[in-house]
């Protein structure tokens, strides 16, 4: 009997003695450079899964929406234990290593990746991360979209419908503002 699995947006059919000789090692890839050890490791036949969770970082002073690694400079990468080596994978553009315990590479168990891939959202594959939000009231934070972007401010409460109200220092004062949820984020 055939089974299917899926990473990502792939699904593959596997026959279960053919998936039992499959095993996920972690790859340790240079820094910033995941996407090119993917591409490279898929290249070469590879089957590799990298999480990534959309983040609001800071660029050249603005806030911006960037799509980043789940886990930074670290891959999955998947083999048939009896026909390919691991030798390619070590010397492979933009991997810097295996994560090893002691001389042997550390096997990871398909139930680990398996639970990653499940937890990704299905429409854009991304992971999300369970934060503390709405944060309690009186915490400090930033505005970092809309018209009140650059602000600081506290957090007064949560309003319901993905917005929240934030006291806002303006001109000496902290009126009340209700603000996406989403264009704020704790300050640091």
């Amino acid at each position: 009997m055939m089974e299917k699995t899926s990473i990502g947006s792939q699904t593959v059919a596997e026959e279960p003695l053919f998936q039992a000789l499959l095993r996920w090692f972690i790859v340790l890839t240079k820094p910033s450079r995941e996407a090119l050890a993917q591409a490279n490791l898929e290249r070469q036949g590879f089957r590799v899964y990298s999480p990534h969770l959309s983040r609001m970082q800071r660029h050249r002073g603005r806030w911006v929406d960037r799509i980043v690694p789940l886990f930074p400079r670290y891959l999955f990468v998947q083999l048939d234990v009896v026909r390919q080596s691991l030798v390619p994978v070590r010397s492979t553009l933009g991997v810097a290593g295996l994560v090893r315990f002691g001389e042997e590479p550390k096997v990871v168990p398909n139930s680990i990746v398996d639970s990653l891939v499940a937890r990704a959202d299905p429409e854009t594959g991304l992971h999300r991360l369970n934060s503390d939000w709405p944060p309690s009231r009186g915490a400090r934070v930033s505005v970092v979209a809309g018209a009140f972007n650059g602000l600081d401010g506290v957090f007064e409460r949560d309003a319901g419908g993905e917005r929240s109200v934030v006291l806002l220092g303006l001109l000496g004062q902290q009126p009340c503002v209700t603000i996406p949820s989403g264009y704020l984020a704790p300050t640091v």
